[in-house]
């Protein structure tokens, strides 16, 4: 075995999550399923790996993407297999697995783990976490209208305002007719010139006019007319009270399974670029699978983008509860630690406090000097004076204030704070 010391960084692109983190981890996923199971959503998961093939399956640029950008292998059984790098498509093989059995239309909602092999820069890592809502089953223009409304609402329930942030709405129905009859109609060209739209945030109007002609083959604006469909998306989200949303043809997702409404959600303050959140609507992915195809529109937001956003304006609550002791018993010595831990377990029976022992050999002062570091708020000194009485006394160190007595006494001084 090596000498050579471990480094104790993480692999690139990936994150640590010390307390504080998951702290802050655990704020963003519990607003998340709150807002979204106050639309009706209802939570489901699966496992991070799936046959490569599902990802493969609609067409070059997945390919592509299973090649280039995910963590993709062959396992003992001598298949290829990849961790997921987005959720829906493992959404739609599990819609469409207990499709018979489902009542429609569903909503559906996630949390998953994420994974891609890509240069890491703000906002983007090779391993995130993602909220991912879905609905499916849903034919009519007023699912659009909902599932932007709970993005819009998800951003309001971090304490955002509307104004901090702008909703941009395209469709790629219209957009593919679009350049239909600008004679772009192979898949190869039309993905060329897609990409280059995708671009035209990130470059000058002219570079972008000189990507176009290129990619098109002859100069091509984008569209200026607000095709129909979005017309009605936006008009549906206005009487919800939602008007910080706009038709923007230069939106068009990465990829090809989209065919219809497509949305994206952008931070103004100008310090993060790159959208916080994106979707739209799928009408054919489920067919894969065999039978016939069952709309689905959803989108998917990470925690990334997510946490660079309540930083940025400071929408972060402070003092976000570290899951650590709220009640420390202190042993006075090491010979009570076990009398320590006896009591700790006969009050977390007694009440829903976090009760720990400091089982440490440090001395009594520097136990419960340690104990108000780490924002422990009781702390009860066991020694043989209280073992043998059967008598504690527990002082909340915010207040000073000391409750002195039995078990009995204690237990009800916790549960009514």
């Amino acid at each position: 075995m090596s000498d050579k010391a471990l480094s104790t960084e993480s692999y690139k692109g990936v994150r640590d999550f010390y307390p504080e983190d998951m702290a802050v981890q655990r704020y963003i996923f519990d607003t998340w399923s709150k807002t979204a199971e106050s639309f009706g959503f209802e939570r489901y998961d699966a496992s991070i790996l799936e046959p490569s093939d599902l990802y493969k399956a609609k067409g070059a640029e997945n390919e592509e993407m299973v090649n280039e950008q995910t963590y993709t292998f062959i396992d003992r059984g001598e298949r290829e297999v990849t961790l997921r790098p987005e959720m829906t498509p493992t959404v739609a093989r599990m819609v469409a697995g207990k499709r018979r059995e489902l009542s429609l239309p569903v909503r559906w909602y996630s949390i998953p783990n994420l994974f891609r092999y890509e240069r890491p820069q703000r906002g983007r890592l090779r391993e995130h976490w993602q909220l991912n809502c879905d609905i499916f089953g849903a034919d009519d223009f007023a699912a659009d209208v909902e599932i932007i409304a709970l993005a819009h609402q998800l951003l309001l329930d971090f304490g955002a305002t509307s104004e901090m942030f702008r909703i941009r709405v395209n469709n790629r129905a219209a957009l593919g007719a679009y350049l239909a009859e600008a004679g772009i109609e192979s898949p190869e060209q039309v993905r060329a010139v897609s990409n280059v739209i995708d671009r035209k945030a990130k470059v000058s109007a002219d570079e972008f006019a000189e990507l176009m002609e290129a990619a098109a083959g002859r100069p091509l604006a984008l569209p200026e007319t607000m095709p129909e469909a979005v017309h009605h998306v936006i008009g549906g989200l206005i009487p919800l009270g939602i008007n910080n949303v706009e038709y923007d043809p230069s939106i068009v997702r990465g990829f090809s399974y989209y065919t219809g409404t497509i949305f994206e959600i952008f931070d103004v303050s100008g310090e993060n670029n790159r959208s916080m959140l994106g979707g739209g609507r799928y009408d054919n992915l489920t067919s894969m699978f065999g039978g016939d195809p069952l709309s689905g529109i959803g989108f998917g937001m990470g925690d990334v983008t997510m946490r660079d956003f309540l930083t940025t304006h400071k929408l972060l609550p402070e003092n976000l509860a570290v899951t650590g002791p709220q009640v420390m018993i202190i042993p006075m010595e090491t010979e009570f630690n076990i009398a320590g831990e006896v009591l700790a377990s006969l009050l977390r029976r007694a009440t829903s406090a976090r009760i720990a022992t400091d089982i440490s050999t440090k001395k009594l002062g520097k136990k419960i000097g340690d104990a108000s570091d780490r924002g422990v708020r009781f702390i009860i000194v066991v020694g043989e004076k209280e073992i043998g009485s059967q008598t504690y006394t527990i002082k909340d160190l915010r207040s000073g204030e000391e409750t002195t007595g039995s078990l009995a006494i204690i237990e009800s001084s916790i549960n009514s704070r």
